[in-house]
């Protein structure tokens, strides 16, 4: 079953791509794209440890938690999920707020579910910056949350947010430029 959607948040457009392991019926990475108000919206990735029900009991958990406190700091959403997974496998979350009145993205991580912001530059597709993550799983250990990285974005941006599901081959295909029409 792959998971596709997408939709418009503001200025931002934005769309999600998924699928569970060929054996399993439902997947632990959940995305999350919820608008904060008509300033600002919250996207993100939750990776339920392991994979299959208990991994997506997780990440649904912790979706549930990021649409209900939206508001919040990214910093303390991840405390909020901590809280809400502690009884389960746990999971590793980046969390990217986009305020688009500043022109600017906040983002924060633990675990391994990697975050770039890509823009086009005069010699092709460059990392603008990438999300700092933390080590640790968030419901079981957790570091001190540090303060989110705050980076200026710019029309035209690409934030790329993927699971370790994702192979080097296939996200450097989703930043590549589309091939020339003949």
């Amino acid at each position: 079953m792959t998971m596709h959607d997408n939709g418009r948040l503001g200025p931002i457009q934005w769309a999600i791509a998924g699928r569970p392991l060929p054996s399993e019926h439902v997947s632990g990475d959940q995305p999350i794209a919820v608008g904060i108000d008509e300033d600002a919206a919250l996207f993100g990735v939750i990776d339920g440890l392991g994979h299959g029900p208990d991994a997506a009991t997780a990440a649904m958990r912790a979706v549930d938690v990021l649409k209900d406190a939206r508001k919040e700091r990214v910093e303390v959403l991840v405390q909020l999920c901590h809280r809400v997974l502690a009884n389960s496998r746990g999971a590793a979350i980046t969390l990217a707020r986009v305020d688009f009145a500043t022109g600017t993205l906040t983002w924060t991580g633990v675990g391994n579910v990697t975050a770039n912001l890509v823009a086009k530059a005069p010699t092709g597709i460059q990392i603008r910056s990438s999300a700092s993550l933390a080590a640790g799983i968030v419901g079981y250990r957790i570091p001190e949350i540090r303060p989110a990285q705050v980076v200026p974005i710019r029309a035209g941006d690409l934030i790329v947010i993927a699971t370790d599901g994702i192979t080097e081959i296939i996200w450097t295909t989703l930043i590549s430029p589309a091939p020339p029409l003949l």
